[in-house]
């Protein structure tokens, strides 16, 4: 499938989340997944576009939810949400001050940037990097890297477990006055050219190719 992601998007630099380039944004981790890509197995798709829950009952009450959440923030309050659904484009870049733990209960791939390449909220997207994830890959990204929706890679959709800190991603209780604080723990830029998110509110600070993965 690797090679296949490679042939299809000449465009963008491709890796597998094995791979040494994946060092630099996240690591990979020793964790039995079994357990809770069955629970997402029973947990419906929608029926289009794609679908984001902080937290999801079914997978906070798996015996491996306990560990899981001690693996990221050693005893810390975390939430286990699910993200999964239909996208093929990158569309926007978030980053959180915390790292977060992601599950491919699918084959999936991650657009990953650093927030250090961002100049005054501005990202050009051809620092983009796109890695691909097997059926129960385990990884923590780290804090310092932008990613957003993951991309399928069948037409069956994604679907990604996302571990973060507790309320990330909820409501913030006040307006901030950081223009790219859109909840609490999230900050987001969207592509200049993605009206559905800018009319949300979402800054519009990536330029360059709104990447579309080809598989």
């Amino acid at each position: 499938m690797l090679e296949r992601l490679r042939k299809l998007n000449p465009d963008i630099d491709f890796y597998s989340v094995k791979d040494s380039e994946f060092k630099r944004y996240g690591c990979v981790l020793n964790f039995n997944t079994d357990e809770i890509i069955k629970a997402c197995n029973e947990i419906n798709m929608p029926e289009e576009g794609s679908r984001y829950s902080l937290s999801v009952k079914e997978l906070e009450d798996l015996k491996c939810a306990k560990p899981l959440k001690g693996k990221l923030f050693g005893g810390c309050e975390a939430q286990i949400g699910l993200c999964h659904g239909y996208n093929t484009n990158l569309n926007a870049l978030e980053f959180h001050n915390s790292s977060e733990i992601n599950i491919a209960v699918t084959p999936l791939v991650l657009l990953l940037g650093f927030r250090y390449d961002m100049e005054s909220n501005e990202y050009s997207s051809d620092k983009i990097k796109a890695f691909y994830l097997e059926k129960g890959d385990a990884v923590e990204v780290y804090a310092t890297s932008m990613h957003f929706c993951p991309c399928q890679v069948s037409n069956e959709g994604f679907s990604c477990v996302v571990v973060l800190p507790k309320n990330t991603n909820d409501v913030l209780d006040e307006l901030s006055e950081d223009r790219l604080l859109f909840k609490k723990n999230k900050w987001i830029i969207c592509h200049d050219q993605n009206k559905a998110l800018i009319d949300k509110g979402v800054y519009p600070g990536i330029h360059g190719i709104n990447y579309n993965i080809k598989y």
